[in-house]
C-alpha cells in the first residue's frame, strides 16, 4: 500500500510515532543503534557523526547538517549560540524543512528535541528515514514500504527457506540478509553452507561482509535480532533500505571500477597522482589568492542587506568552503608524500612540483590567508551594527515622511478651494469648525516635522551612504510645511471675511424675511377682501362694508411706506453683493417671498380698490331697492295678518257661543264667509309683491313679523275653519231634527262642553271629557270609558269634538224612547206570530230602504230555520245593531 495520499503528505499509518513501541526496552535499543549508524553513514560525507543520538541532535547543527547531506539542499544559516533559544530555533528549521517535504510531524516538538526527549528524537529519525531513504524506493508501482518489501520479496524468491513477508520475524534467521548479499554479489557468501537453525551465524556472516565490503555500517548485532521474539520493524526496514541502495547503484560503480582497472597501470596510476598533486595545488592556490584579497577588503557596504550577507558569505566560508580547502591542503601533503615513496620504492625520480607548488609554498600561502582572516568577522560586525543604527534611523525617517506626506496629500488643494465663495452661512460655519479641526490637527503634526528633520541630521551627521535622497525630501517636507502653514492663514482670513459678510447678509435677510411675511400676508388678505363677493340683506349692512372698505383705503399710504421699506432691506442686500463680490449660492433662506412677488401684489391690490369701490356702489342701490320692496311687502301684511287672526277669533266665537237659533248662527257664519272670499284679491296682491322680494333674494323683513307663509297657512286655517264650523251646525241641526232634541237641550249640552272645555280651543281631551261625564253621574270603569271613547273617537285622537258630545248626549237619552218603539212596530208586523219576515218588512218601505233592508238581515234565521224570518231580538239587532235595545 502506497504510504502517501494523493496530496504527497505521509500517511497517517506513517507519519504518526508509535509512542508504545518504544516502551519495549529492546525495541528502543535496536532503533537507537540503528538510527545512530544510519545517520553516521551520511554524516561521515560531511566529516562528522553522532555518538548519542538524543544529546548530539539537541542543539540542532547535526540535525540540519544531517538534512543538508542526504536532501543535497541548504538550509537556513543556524544560530551558533549556545542558549535554549538558540538551539530551538536550530531544530525548529530543521523540522520546518522536514514539514516543507510534505511530511507531517505529529506531536514531535523542537523542544523535546532540546530537551534530549530520546522517543521524540527516534520519532523524529525514523520520519527523517522513510522521508529520505524508503520514500523513494519505487519497485512494480509500488513504493515506499510496500516497494521496499516487493523488492526483497523479488531479489530473495529463488533461494530456499527465504520467504520475506514483513520486516520483524521474516528476517530473524539472517537468511534473508545473506540471500541479498548473494543475488547482487555471489563470490561474498557461500549462500550453500548456510544453515537455517543457525541464526547468529547468518546474522554475523551478512553483517560483516555488508560492512567490509558494500560500505554499509553495522547497525545491529545479531544478538539484538535473535534475543527478541519480534524484532523492531523500523530498525529492520532502515537496515535492509541501506541493502537497496547499496544494491541499486553498485553495479554501475564495480563497471566503472573494472573498466578504469583494465585502462590504467601502474605508470598511470602514478602520473595521474602527479598531475592530481599540481592540479590540486593549483586549484588551492588559486584559491588562496582569490580569497586573500576578499578577506582584506574592508569596504563597507552602503546597506544593512549586503553588510549581511558578506557576513553570510564569510560564514559560509568558514563553514562550507575553508573545510574543504583544509582538507585538500592535508590531502595534498599526504599524496606528496604517498607519491614519493611510490616513486621511491620503484626505483624513480623524486617528484618535483612545479615552481611556487611545492608544499612549502602552499603553507606560505595558507599563512597568508589566515592573516588575511583574522579580524575580519570583527570588523563585519562593527560595521553591521552601525549599519543597524543607520538602517534604523532612514527607515524611522522613511516611515515618519510617509505618514506626514499621506497626511499632506491633497491638503494644499483643499487650502486653496474657494467653497467659501458659494457656501450659505450655516455651510460657512461648517467650513470653519472644519477649518479650526484642520489648524488643530496641523499644530498636532509640527512635532512630526521636527522629528523628520532630526532624523535627516543624525543620518547626515552618521553620514549615511543615501543622504542627498533624505536631504531633499527633508527639504520638500518643511517647504510644503511653510505652504501649508501659510495657505491655512489666508484661508482662515477668507473663512472668517466671508462669514462676517454672510452674516450682515443673513440679518438682512431675516429682517426682510420678518417685514415681508406679515406685509404679504396683509396683502394676500387684502387681495381676498377685495375680491371677496360679499352677501349683505340690509342697508346696514352695505354701509358697514363701505365704511370698511373707506377705512381700508386710508391704510394704503402707510403700507406703500412698508413696502418700500422692505424692498430698500433687498436692495442693501443687492448692494452688499455687489460691492464684496459675494457670490450668494442661493435665495433667501427665511422666506419664498421676493421682491418681485411684492409689487406685483402690490399693483394687484391697487387695481383692486376702484373695483371694489364700483361693487360697494351697486350693492348699495341694490339694497335701497330692496328696502323699498320690504317695507311695501310689510304695509299689507301687517294689515292681513291681523285681519285674519280677527276673523279666526270671531269664528270660535260664534261656534261656542250661545246666541240664537242653530239657524241664526248658520246665517251669521255664511255672511263671514261671503265676506272672506270677497277678501280674496288683497290676498292676491299680497303674493304679487313676495314675487317681487324672492326674486330680489331678500329673505328677512324686520318691518314686519308675518312672512308670506304664515299669511297662507293662515289664510288656508280662516278658510278651513269657517268651512268646518259651518258643517258642525249644519250637523247639529240634523242631529237635533232626527234626535228631537230641543233648543234649551242643545244649550244645555253647549254649556256643559264648554265648561269643561278647559282650553277654550272647542275640543275636549280624555281627561277633561271623562270629568264631564262623572259630573253627569256615570258611574266609569276603565272598560266603559274605553268602550264610551270609541264610540266618540272611533279614530283613536284622544279628543272629544262638539259634534261627538252632542251624538253620545242625544243617543244617551233617547235610547228608552226608541226601544217601546221598536217594540210596538214588531208587535204590528208580527200580528200573532212571534216573528215576522223580510219580504213583508219590505214591501211596507220604499224601494231603496227594501233593498238596504233585505242586505242588512239575510244573515239572521229565524225560529224553527226559516230564512228571512227574524224575532224581536234579530230584528233589532238587524236594524240598530249590538245595543242595549
Amino acid at each position: 500500500m502506497d504510504p502517501y495520499d494523493g496530496d504527497g503528505n505521509y500517511m497517517h499509518q506513517e507519519d504518526d510515532w508509535d509512542r508504545d513501541m518504544l516502551l519495549d526496552p529492546a525495541w528502543e535499543k535496536q532503533q537507537r543503534k540503528t538510527f545512530t549508524a544510519w545517520c553516521n553513514s551520511h554524516l561521515r560525507k560531511a566529516g562528522t557523526q553522532i555518538e548519542n543520538i538524543e544529546e548530539d541532535f539537541r542543539d540542532g547543527l547535526k540535525l540540519m547538517l544531517l538534512l543538508e547531506v542526504i536532501s543535497g539542499e541548504r538550509l537556513a544559516k543556524p544560530e551558533r549560540g549556545k542558549m535554549r533559544v538558540h538551539k530551538i530555533s536550530n531544530v525548529n528549521k530543521a523540522l520546518g524543512f522536514i514539514a516543507s517535504k510534505g511530511v507531517k510531524l505529529v506531536s514531535i516538538g523542537a523542544e523535546e528535541i532540546v530537551d534530549g526527549n530520546a522517543k521524540m528524537t527516534l520519532g523524529m529519525i525514523w520520519t527523517i528515514i522513510l522521508r529520505f531513504a524508503i520514500q523513494d524506493i519505487s519497485v512494480e508501482e509500488t513504493s515506499a514500504k510496500e516497494g521496499l518489501l516487493l523488492w526483497c520479496q523479488r531479489k530473495t524468491a529463488p533461494y530456499k527457506n527465504v520467504n520475506i513477508q514483513n520486516f520483524h520475524i521474516s528476517w530473524k534467521d539472517g537468511l534473508g540478509f545473506c540471500a541479498l548479499i548473494h543475488r547482487h554479489r555471489p563470490e561474498l557468501i557461500d549462500y550453500g553452507k548456510l544453515r537455517k537453525d543457525d541464526p547468529m551465524t547468518n546474522l554475523n556472516t551478512a553483517f560483516d561482509v555488508a560492512e567490509k565490503y558494500l560500505d554499509i555500517p553495522k547497525m545491529l548485532d545479531a544478538e539484538d535480532i535473535v534475543g527478541t521474539a519480534r524484532p523492531d520493524e523500523k530498525a529492520i526496514m532502515t537496515y535492509v533500505s541501506s541493502f537497496y541502495h547499496a544494491f541499486s547503484g553498485a553495479q554501475k560503480a564495480e563497471t566503472a571500477a573494472n573498466r578504469i582497472c583494465k585502462v590504467l597501470a601502474v605508470n598511470q596510476e602514478n602520473e595521474q597522482l602527479m598531475e592530481d598533486y599540481e592540479k590540486l595545488a593549483s586549484d588551492l592556490l588559486d584559491w588562496i589568492r582569490r580569497t586573500i584579497p576578499w578577506l582584506e577588503n574592508r569596504m563597507p557596504e552602503n546597506t544593512m542587506q549586503a553588510m549581511q550577507q558578506k557576513l553570510e558569505d564569510f560564514r559560509d566560508y568558514r563553514r562550507l568552503h575553508k573545510p574543504p580547502k583544509v582538507q585538500e591542503k592535508c590531502q595534498l601533503e599526504i599524496n606528496f608524500n604517498t607519491l614519493q615513496t611510490k616513486l621511491r620504492l620503484s626505483n624513480r625520480p623524486a617528484f618535483m612540483p612545479s615552481e611556487g607548488k611545492m608544499v612549502s609554498d602552499i603553507n606560505n600561502a595558507w599563512g597568508n590567508l589566515e592573516g588575511a582572516e583574522k579580524g575580519y568577522e570583527e570588523w563585519l560586525l562593527n560595521e553591521i551594527r552601525r549599519l543597524e543604527r543607520l538602517d534604523h534611523l532612514a527607515e524611522k525617517f522613511r516611515q515618519k515622511a510617509a505618514i506626514h506626506e499621506a497626511w499632506t496629500e491633497g491638503k494644499e488643494n483643499l487650502l486653496q478651494k474657494r467653497d467659501y465663495e458659494t457656501a450659505s452661512l450655516s455651510e460657512i460655519k461648517a467650513l470653519l469648525k472644519k477649518h479650526e479641526a484642520f489648524e488643530s490637527d496641523l499644530a498636532a503634526h509640527q512635532d512630526r516635522v521636527e522629528q523628520i528633520a532630526a532624523i535627516a541630521q543624525e543620518l547626515n551627521e552618521l553620514d549615511y551612504y543615501d543622504s542627498p535622497s533624505v536631504n531633499a525630501r527633508c527639504q520638500r517636507i518643511c517647504d510644503q510645511w511653510d505652504a501649508l502653514g501659510g495657505l491655512t492663514q489666508k484661508r482662515s482670513e477668507a473663512l472668517q471675511r466671508t462669514e462676517k459678510l454672510l452674516e450682515t447678509i443673513d440679518q438682512l435677510y431675516l429682517e426682510f424675511a420678518k417685514r415681508a411675511a406679515p406685509f404679504n400676508n396683509w396683502m394676500e388678505g387684502a387681495m381676498e377682501d377685495l375680491q371677496d363677493t360679499f352677501i349683505v340683506h340690509t342697508i346696514e349692512e352695505i354701509q358697514g362694508l363701505s365704511t370698511a372698505h373707506d377705512q381700508f383705503k386710508a391704510t394704503l399710504p402707510e403700507a406703500d411706506k412698508e413696502r418700500i421699506a422692505i424692498l430698500g432691506i433687498h436692495s442693501e442686500i443687492a448692494k452688499i453683493v455687489q460691492t464684496y463680490h459675494v457670490n450668494m449660492a442661493g435665495t433667501n433662506p427665511y422666506t419664498t417671498i421676493n421682491p418681485e412677488e411684492i409689487n406685483a401684489k402690490w399693483d394687484k391690490v391697487r387695481q383692486l380698490v376702484p373695483q371694489r369701490d364700483q361693487a360697494l356702489v351697486e350693492e348699495h342701490a341694490r339694497q335701497q331697492n330692496n328696502e323699498r320692496l320690504r317695507r311695501q311687502f310689510a304695509n299689507q301684511a301687517n294689515v292681513i295678518g291681523p285681519w285674519i287672526q280677527t276673523k279666526m277669533e270671531e269664528i270660535g266665537r260664534i261656534s261656542i257661543e250661545m246666541h240664537g237659533t242653530l239657524e241664526d248662527q248658520l246665517s251669521h257664519l255664511r255672511q263671514y264667509e261671503k265676506s272672506i272670499i270677497n277678501y280674496k284679491p288683497k290676498i292676491d296682491q299680497l303674493e304679487g309683491d313676495y314675487q317681487l322680494i324672492q326674486e330680489a333674494l331678500i329673505f328677512d323683513n324686520k318691518h314686519t313679523n308675518y312672512t308670506m307663509e304664515h299669511i297662507r297657512v293662515g289664510w288656508e286655517q280662516l278658510l278651513t275653519t269657517i268651512a268646518r264650523t259651518i258643517n258642525e251646525i249644519e250637523n247639529q241641526i240634523l242631529t237635533r231634527d232626527a234626535k228631537g232634541i230641543s233648543q234649551e237641550q242643545l244649550n244645555e249640552f253647549r254649556a256643559s262642553f264648554n265648561h269643561f272645555d278647559r282650553k277654550r280651543t272647542g275640543i275636549m281631551d280624555a281627561d277633561d271629557f271623562k270629568t264631564c261625564l262623572i259630573s253627569m253621574g256615570y258611574n266609569l270603569g276603565e272598560n266603559e270609558f274605553s268602550r264610551i271613547m270609541s264610540v266618540v273617537d272611533p279614530n283613536r285622537m284622544g279628543i272629544v269634538t262638539f259634534q261627538a258630545f252632542i251624538d253620545f248626549m242625544s243617543r244617551e237619552t233617547a235610547d228608552t224612547d226608541t226601544a217601546d218603539q221598536v217594540m210596538a212596530s214588531f208587535k204590528v208586523l208580527a200580528g200573532d206570530k212571534n216573528y215576522i219576515l223580510a219580504d213583508e218588512l219590505c214591501r211596507e218601505l220604499p224601494p231603496d230602504q227594501a233593498e238596504y233592508c233585505i242586505a242588512r238581515m239575510a244573515p239572521y234565521t229565524g225560529p224553527d230555520g226559516v230564512p228571512g224570518a227574524l224575532d224581536y231580538m234579530s230584528f233589532s239587532t238587524a236594524l240598530y245593531g249590538e245595543s242595549d235595545l
